[in-house]
């Protein structure tokens, strides 16, 4: 319809052509990484951009903003979720960790001290997200939360090589560290036990 009026085209009387409605703002508070935040965003914002774009929190990385590398996982009010699927506004009040919440490069979450002393990383991309997930999947088996393979749902699910792979299967690692992780995991899950 080149050429054609938006009235013509059927739309709404105002719609004219290469007119942009603004975008809806909502106020939005969250507690990220301990600290409460108030923001003002348009109601599509993800809470990936949220953290990046508004609070300058660019550890969690915008891999495929699909959910299908994990990249951008964040722990929320105590589960990971991928951050790229979701919108901030749905959070209101929510707890938030990010990578930076869990440890300083002078004083490392458990996992993180790990995963360097394991080599769990190979170019840096997706270990913000590998690391996140870690721990909240360390904190899944704990709460005797079931995976695929996890042998007796009768039984509380134990810390596995097979069970950590399977949890950590929606993160993606391109360099292939995942046997490292994997280990960095272990060693975590060991000092618990």
């Amino acid at each position: 319809m080149v050429g054609a009026t938006a009235a013509a085209a059927g739309a709404p009387e105002g719609a004219g052509a290469g007119r942009t409605d603004a975008p809806v703002l909502a106020r939005v508070t969250l507690t990220v990484n301990g600290q409460r935040r108030d923001l003002e965003l348009d109601t599509r914002t993800s809470l990936l951009d949220a953290a990046r774009e508004h609070l300058h929190l660019t550890g969690s990385k915008k891999g495929c903003d699909h959910g299908q590398c994990g990249a951008c996982t964040m722990i929320v009010d105590g589960r990971r979720i991928n951050a790229c699927l979701t919108l901030a506004i749905m959070h209101q009040g929510a707890e938030i960790t990010t990578i930076e919440g869990l440890g300083q490069p002078d004083q490392l979450h458990p996992m993180q001290a790990a995963f360097v002393k394991h080599d769990g990383y190979q170019c840096g991309y997706c270990t913000p997200g590998q690391i996140c997930s870690g721990v909240a999947v360390l904190e899944e088996i704990k709460a005797g939360i079931p995976s695929h393979v996890t042998g007796d749902l009768e039984a509380a699910p134990q810390i596995t090589e097979a069970e950590i792979r399977e949890r950590m299967s929606g993160n993606i690692c391109r360099c292939g560290a995942y046997s490292n992780i994997v280990e960095a995991m272990t060693e975590v899950a060991g000092a618990r036990a």
